[in-house]
């Protein structure tokens, strides 16, 4: 016997119950010597925060341990505010020799969405390695920009627009 599909449903009011992560927003302990801070704010289509939203990253390098998990999670706050502390990823190998930029793999999940929303996160910093990642070339030109973090004082920033003029990015996956 065959069962139709569960059709998706948005995320609700359940969300700081189901989806609470001991690590929380910490792929590294806090702490961690080279450890690198990510922060943003979530946004929907008017630049208004979105409170209730949640923000997941993975990345596949440096090599998973004890001390560096390659996930964390983070719920954002009433200003929309999110953050992750991690290390800083290395290039990924790509098909006939082609590698990818560094970059984190990015899932938001928000009120009202059925589906979640999937980015990535690459470093403004990193010139080279992202003038030749097929994947950043692959997104427009004109929003590109809208794939990186840039260089602050306390660390990274990376805000995620859900949808606007300047919205971020998302795959279709």
């Amino acid at each position: 016997m065959s069962l139709p599909l569960t059709p998706s449903q948005t995320v609700g009011p359940y969300l700081a119950l189901g989806l609470p992560w001991e690590h929380g927003p910490y792929a590294v302990p806090e702490g961690s010597a080279e450890a690198i801070r990510i922060s943003g704010r979530v946004l929907d289509g008017a630049g208004d925060p979105i409170p209730d939203a949640l923000v997941e990253t993975w990345q596949s390098d440096p090599e998973p341990s004890e001390r560096f998990r390659g996930f964390a999670r983070c719920p954002t706050d009433d200003e929309g505010r999110w953050f992750v502390v991690t290390l800083r990823p290395g290039r990924v190998p790509g098909p006939q020799g082609a590698s990818q930029a560094p970059h984190l793999d990015v899932s938001v999940l928000a009120r009202g969405m059925l589906n979640r929303a999937v980015t990535r996160i690459y470093f403004a910093d990193q010139h080279e390695a992202n003038a030749v990642d097929p994947v950043l070339a692959s997104a427009p030109a004109e929003r590109r920009a809208t794939l990186l973090a840039n260089l602050e004082d306390d660390g990274y920033r990376f805000d995620i627009r859900i949808q606007g003029p300047d919205e971020t990015v998302f795959f279709d996956v």
